[in-house]
């Protein structure tokens, strides 16, 4: 059996991701109010530097003609009991005379933590742990921030019924259908950079940009290859926006005369480490995503592939988010290349397990949503 008000945190949760890019870098919050089994107020953190989702829940409420005295306030995250752009949640739920509160995900961050100690010294019934998975997939990309130097990842790739992403010839437009497309352009209006693999880049000539009409601001792009490209003028992102153009490559690349040819065109190339501990010189796009974040600011980035780029995303744990856009096609043709590449598991315990979150239909495309296992 599972905790009454489960349905009523579902409902948080989904209000929580109206919140979603614009609260950053603060956590998406959902909270409602709940009297007699019906939810009477909601409300959600909208953006960094707004009332956090108690207080607009509480404003709700207000707005309702509702006493929140006589309800149960559910919450996908702790309620802060911090002063920082706006003061403690924890202080405001007290206020309202609200007597049971309903948590789902206790608040990691060490600043904002303890809401829920506070408010049950002050008498209120707290139950915490509700849908507690859910409310922290909901709030994974905080955890990076708070947890980690790295942006939130975001690995997206579209492929076949099949697994494959591209004809044997490199042929992949389009895989996905148009409504897909659109998901694409969404997620990169709202990301600092797209990154891809250098094959990727050679083989589709990709602009890697937002193509929503009013985009005022376009994410950078970035390119991660041992082999630079001799002749610029053949790439539609050096011709179009070398200056939001950025490539990871090696010592040797980035000290060669088409390097100097790319930076004087306005790029930016930079050399990658190669990675602690790797033998085989693989470079470290950890290093490159921390510089992302320190230099750009970019709290989030979108890696489109291909396959041995975004398995080492997932490998090494850079990728927090992996949405795989699956068309109902089958190419059935084993040259093909496929999802990823890379690897030769020899029983199925050796296999990279992912935890599957969430799943949409898009178009007569189907999303699906997943982590790795441990995240």
């Amino acid at each position: 059996m599972g905790h009454p008000f489960e349905p009523f945190m579902r409902e948080a949760i989904a209000l929580a991701e109206q919140g979603r890019w614009h609260a950053a870098p603060n956590p998406t919050v959902g909270a409602v109010l709940v009297k007699d089994g019906d939810i009477v107020a909601r409300g959600y953190h909208t953006a960094c530097g707004q009332p956090h989702a108690e207080v607009e829940c509480l404003r709700d409420a207000a707005t309702q003609g509702v006493d929140p005295s006589q309800c149960s306030l559910v919450v996908t995250l702790e309620p802060c009991n911090h002063y920082g752009k706006t003061p403690p949640c924890s202080k405001a739920v007290l206020d309202a005379g609200i007597r049971h509160v309903v948590i789902g995900l206790l608040d990691p961050n060490p600043k904002a933590k303890g809401g829920a100690e506070f408010l049950r010294e002050n008498g209120v019934l707290v139950d915490s742990g509700v849908l507690e998975q859910e409310c922290r997939d909901l709030v994974t990309d905080f955890l990076t921030w708070v947890e980690t130097p790295l942006p939130y990842t975001i690995l997206k790739l579209a492929s076949t019924l099949d697994g494959k992403i591209a004809t044997r010839n490199g042929n992949s437009r389009w895989i996905s259908g148009p409504e897909s497309r659109a998901r694409v352009h969404e997620l990169r209006r709202n990301v600092g950079a797209v990154i891809v693999g250098g094959t990727t880049f050679r083989k589709d000539n990709p602009q890697l940009s937002c193509r929503i009409e009013g985009v005022e601001k376009q994410p950078l792009a970035v390119i991660i290859t041992s082999q630079l490209p001799n002749v610029p003028e053949a790439y539609k992102l050096l011709t179009e926006r070398p200056e939001q153009t950025i490539f990871w490559t090696s010592e040797e690349s980035a000290a060669t005369d088409a390097a100097k040819g790319l930076r004087d065109k306005g790029c930016t190339v930079m050399p990658l480490p190669v990675m602690e501990g790797d033998t085989l010189g693989g470079r470290d796009i950890g290093y490159g995503l921390r510089w992302l974040r320190n230099e750009h600011k970019c709290l989030y980035t979108l890696c489109e592939g291909g396959g041995r780029l975004a398995l080492a995303m997932l490998e090494l744990g850079l990728a927090q988010e992996f949405q795989l856009h699956m068309a109902p096609k089958i190419m059935a043709d084993a040259k093909a290349p496929g999802l990823f590449d890379g690897r030769a598991p020899a029983t199925m315990e050796d296999v990279l397990g992912l935890r599957m979150i969430a799943t949409e239909k898009s178009g007569d495309d189907i999303i699906i949503t997943l982590r790795r296992r441990e995240d």
